[in-house]
């Protein structure tokens, strides 16, 4: 059976020829201003030193005059992976530090893209000393972040858990602008839109296979390897001192990698070790990615120093009481 055509009411032919008048009036209205108005600038950044010797006397990045806000960062729209789990982002509740509340001492050892400096706190003055660094991949994994907070409280309120030949250096955030600008996928990258976990001078790539890997947005290992003040500053920090382990925090829920390509028999050994006081997998869940440019591949493959990754289970908790245990081991873990 067919339908007999309708003819449109008068009142509705009215309506739609004033939207068309009101279309075509609006479209004259920004042709003839558009010349007149003055074009949008994005905000210059401040500018970086390149120098990328990364030998043990480089000169650490200069400060920044002035820390603009992350208002210029763009990332073009993509479509989210389908096999991935959208995050809910939330803001940090850990506690606030000061240098007055805790025996940690702060030092700036760089700058970010942006000019937010990356702030290590010191606890003990032992010979033989260790490191931790939190939000490589900065809002994404804020609560790596959240978590070096906790750490940095709680070392400032018991001191003695610092073995007495030993020093703890925290690095609560490698990227600070990536915190800065969002706490979900946007938070991920510094400034330049570079994973800051693929930019390590070791089995680097500019692009790599994201099959398995994070492809919620489009990222780079940056324009060369060691190309990012942040991963410069992490650099010189580790050249200038002999760490005998270190931990890299991440987020969420794949377990313990050990560092090194191929993997570097004693961080292999820490990676055990941690994961016998923890709910932390190890091995751990493989995706399939191959990694290239990772901090702890970079530290136990060049520098010879046993290093992990430590994924914490979600991207919402710090599993605070469960890394009191991870740092008590990490502390008195011997090669």
């Amino acid at each position: 059976m067919t339908r007999k055509k309708k003819r449109a009411p008068f009142f509705l032919i009215g309506v739609w020829s004033l939207n068309i008048l009101g279309g075509l009036g609006l479209a004259a209205f920004l042709y003839l201003g558009g010349e007149d108005s003055a074009p949008r600038t994005r905000p210059v950044l401040a500018p970086v030193n390149q120098n990328s010797d990364l030998s043990p006397t480089a000169t650490v990045l200069p400060a920044a005059t002035q820390i603009l806000p992350p208002t210029s960062y763009l990332l073009p729209s993509v479509t989210p992976n389908p096999r991935g789990t959208q995050i809910v982002g939330k803001t940090p509740t850990a506690p606030s530090i000061t240098i007055e509340a805790t025996t940690g001492r702060a030092q700036v050892i760089g700058y970010s893209v942006v000019g937010r400096p990356l702030e290590v706190f010191r606890f003990g003055n032992g010979a033989r000393e260790r490191l931790i660094v939190a939000g490589i991949h900065g809002g994404y994994e804020w609560n790596t972040i959240a978590l070096a907070d906790e750490l940095i409280a709680h070392l400032g309120e018991h001191p003695e858990l610092i073995p007495s030949d030993m020093t703890l250096y925290i690095l609560r955030s490698l990227n600070p602008d990536g915190d800065e600008r969002a706490h979900d996928y946007e938070g991920r990258v510094n400034e330049r839109g570079v994973d800051l976990n693929h930019n390590f001078p070791y089995h680097w790539k500019k692009e790599w296979d994201r099959d398995g890997c994070w492809n919620y947005l489009p990222t780079t290992g940056g324009t060369h390897a060691g190309s990012e003040p942040e991963t410069i500053a992490l650099m010189n920090f580790i050249n200038l001192h002999d760490f005998e382990a270190l931990i890299s925090y991440h987020s969420a829920a794949l377990g313990i990698f050990a560092g090194g390509v191929p993997p570097y028999a004693p961080s292999e050994r820490l990676a055990k070790a941690l994961h016998r006081v923890s709910p932390y997998l190890y091995p751990p869940y493989a995706t399939g990615c191959d990694y290239s440019g990772n901090l702890t591949d970079w530290a136990s493959s060049v520098k010879h120093i046993p290093a992990v990754d430590i994924e914490l289970r979600n991207h919402l908790d710090t599993d605070f009481e469960i890394n009191l245990h991870i740092l008590d081991a990490f502390l008195s873990w011997e090669q």
